[in-house]
């Protein structure tokens, strides 16, 4: 399974993964699930992926366009004037590349290639974006209504981003935040894991403000693991008793 979240704040873009996959409980392995490429001074664009693996994996190549050599390599979504048609882009690519597997294997009818993928940038001279990309390449936009997109494992998570989400929040809050909506889900579903991949996108900075992979020895991940438990406790107990 997977765990990913996609923020929009006034300042910019906050993007984490967890990087756990799994095909039962004796096969657990680590892969990226968070990936960006950027001109520096034009453009900065970040996708995150959930669903099969095999279908991820070869959306990243054909991006990337690693089967060619590298002086043939071209990357389309450094060359797309909006990031609007990035994502026009990345879903006619999502959805061909799962159309094709199904034809592969004879299973036309079936679910298991399905993924999605949150896409999220900016271009010199706009807005930055943030996209939900669906298996059928089709896609919604994040607004100041619909602040942040999850994808993967959502449900254990999303109550404390609806809580503690505003869009003014500083960089530090929101990935405070992040981190214990990411615990919260790691605790309740084994197949969410660390590392966490860890991705900032300040506005009108068109490289990485901050990235950083998580370990699950981090001291600032376990002081909010610890803390937020001991938080949950000690407002528990200063709620009122029922009264029988």
């Amino acid at each position: 399974m997977t765990y990913c979240v996609g923020m929009m704040l006034d300042k910019g873009l906050v993007l984490m993964s967890d990087t756990r996959t799994n095909a039962g409980v004796d096969n657990v392995s680590t892969f990226r699930k968070m990936f960006h490429w950027e001109v520096p001074g034009e453009r900065i664009i970040s996708v995150m992926t959930a669903g099969n693996l095999a279908t991820t994996q070869s959306v990243i190549s054909q991006l990337e366009e690693r089967n060619k050599a590298p002086s043939e390599r071209h990357n389309s979504l450094l060359e797309a004037p909006t990031m609007f048609q990035v994502a026009t882009q990345v879903g006619k690519l999502l959805n061909d590349t799962i159309a094709a597997q199904r034809a592969e294997t004879g299973q036309e009818g079936t679910d298991m290639f399905k993924a999605s993928i949150i896409l999220a940038g900016q271009i010199q001279g706009m807005e930055p974006r943030l996209f939900l990309i669906y298996a059928e390449g089709n896609f919604i936009e994040a607004s100041f209504d619909t602040p942040f997109f999850q994808i993967g494992e959502t449900k254990y998570g999303r109550p404390i981003l609806v809580r503690g989400y505003t869009n003014d929040m500083s960089f530090e809050s929101a990935v405070k935040l992040l981190m214990v909506s990411f615990d919260s889900t790691v605790k309740a579903n084994l197949s969410v894991g660390l590392p966490l991949d860890l991705l900032v996108i300040k506005r009108d900075h068109f490289t990485p403000y901050h990235e950083a992979r998580i370990l699950a020895d981090d001291p600032y991940y376990r002081s909010i693991s610890v803390g937020w438990g001991e938080a949950l406790k000690s407002a528990f107990m200063s709620l009122p008793d029922y009264q029988m």
